[in-house]
């Protein structure tokens, strides 16, 4: 078992205030000794978002910064160096042991701000312009939809949260951030809390290539499937 009294420098990166609670608030808050920096790169102008950012931080411990990226319904693309240099302006400069931030699946099917924080973490790492001993990502799936966001349990760090924890998590998500009980974000606050984990910026980057390349073919095969058969 991971040693909880082990003081580690930690960036946890997000794309949205809450993403940083819903998916690894357990973890923070079971880590007391841990000294954060929490940074989500949109919302920064939603007055009411910043303010229940801010709750959080003290809540838990941490300090942090929010970026005001665009966060529209539509969701165009963010231009990537935009991204990477709004990340590096939030930060502060220094080496980090471990940084925490977004898979490049998403967490759930599917949401492109999430995607596209998690490439510019790694290319960030990758360069060397984000210096730190470790990364994880996010290790949730919801199957295409079929369910709620679950922790996937052959990740490589995978926990089930202690009820105390999730008690005060549920909290961040309900009280602090102001979601209804019923609400998606309520349902879905995990209980367990999963991380893919690496060790050097290569083997990140070559999982985002993987990734990329399983969904490309994926979207191929559907393509074929609707192909009329005489094609």
């Amino acid at each position: 078992m991971e040693n909880t009294q082990v003081l580690k420098t930690v960036a946890v990166i997000v794309a949205h205030p809450d993403d940083e609670t819903l998916w690894a608030g357990g973890t923070i808050l079971r880590h007391p000794n841990w000294k954060c920096f929490i940074v989500c790169v949109c919302r920064g102008s939603d007055t009411d978002r910043a303010i229940r950012f801010k709750e959080m931080l003290k809540l838990v411990g941490a300090e942090g910064a929010m970026g005001d990226l665009d966060d529209g319904p539509e969701q165009n693309p963010l231009d990537s160096l935009d991204l990477e240099k709004t990340i590096q302006a939030l930060l502060p400069p220094i080496s980090y042991d471990l940084l925490i931030t977004h898979h490049v699946t998403g967490e759930y099917t599917s949401h492109l701000r999430h995607e596209e924080v998690n490439k510019a973490v790694i290319n960030l790492w990758h360069r060397g312009d984000l210096k730190s001993q470790e990364l994880w990502t996010f290790a949730y799936n919801d199957s295409n939809k079929a369910h709620l966001p679950k922790a996937i349990k052959s990740a490589p760090i995978f926990w089930t949260l202690p009820p105390s924890i999730w008690q005060k998590k549920y909290s961040l998500i309900t009280k602090t951030y102001g979601f209804e009980k019923d609400s998606w974000e309520a349902k879905a606050s995990p209980r367990s809390e999963a991380f893919w984990q690496y060790k050097n910026p290569k083997a990140a980057l070559e999982s985002v290539e993987y990734y990329r390349n399983d969904i490309t073919m994926s979207k191929f095969m559907i393509f074929k499937t609707l192909l009329p058969k005489h094609l």
